[in-house]
């Protein structure tokens, strides 16, 4: 009889262990981390370029960007002044926790307050790796389609927050808000959805708020 052996469950398990002391380090160093998805071309660069310039006077901020190749999105960022580093999964469609804590290692958590990582775009791969954030949100773009959270279910089970990206182009597309959101729901009963423009900040406001309070929160907690 030949024996099976799930290996999936062990890369499981240890990307659980490894998301676990990644927390750990950052509850020692008091550093909130923030794992922002989405498929390419939904908005993450710019909707992080919003947020450094709504919160760098309050947080000391560091941004890992991580993609298959190309330094093109970490050069945008650096622009801001803010630490940042560029991190190449070399093919894969993930970063996993590992990953992830070898790219905090290089970047530092010394003098930093706030991190994000702009995971690689897509909507499949980087929900099934814990990568150790305190927040997991997600960026949905109108031109995507509100059917995303039926053919993406567990990005959308995941995520703590989903924005709604390029609300400006909401006239040019057949993207029905009510249809999301009982779309978003029965993937997700409690995730806020906020609804954005990182073109024209609309929205802005809202998202920067949500996140003060996340990170508050997690500091009266410690």
């Amino acid at each position: 009889m030949i024996e099976i052996y799930e290996t999936k469950e062990q890369v499981n398990a240890d990307n659980e262990k490894a998301a676990l002391q990644t927390r750990e380090k950052l509850i020692e160093k008091k550093v909130y981390f923030v794992n922002l998805m989405a498929s390419p071309g939904a908005g993450k660069t710019t909707l992080l370029l919003r947020t450094i310039d709504a919160l760098k006077e309050e947080y000391r901020i560091g941004v890992m960007e991580a993609d298959v190749d190309s330094m093109v999105d970490a050069q945008t960022i650096a622009e801001t002044g803010v630490r940042v580093i560029q991190l190449h999964s070399g093919g894969l469609c993930h970063m996993d926790a590992d990953m992830t804590d070898r790219g905090l290692s290089k970047l530092g958590l010394d003098d930093l307050d706030l991190i994000f990582l702009e995971n690689i775009g897509n909507l499949v791969c980087p929900a099934e790796f814990d990568v150790g954030a305190q927040l997991k949100a997600m960026i949905l773009s109108v031109p995507e389609g509100d059917d995303k959270p039926l053919k993406y279910p567990l990005m959308f089970s995941v995520s703590d927050i989903v924005l709604v990206n390029k609300i400006d182009a909401m006239p040019v597309f057949d993207f029905d808000k009510e249809r999301f959101l009982n779309n978003v729901r029965t993937r997700n009963e409690k995730a806020p959805i906020l609804y954005i423009s990182s073109l024209t900040g609309e929205g802005i406001e809202e998202w920067i708020a949500y996140l003060r309070n996340r990170i508050h929160e997690w500091r009266e907690q410690l």
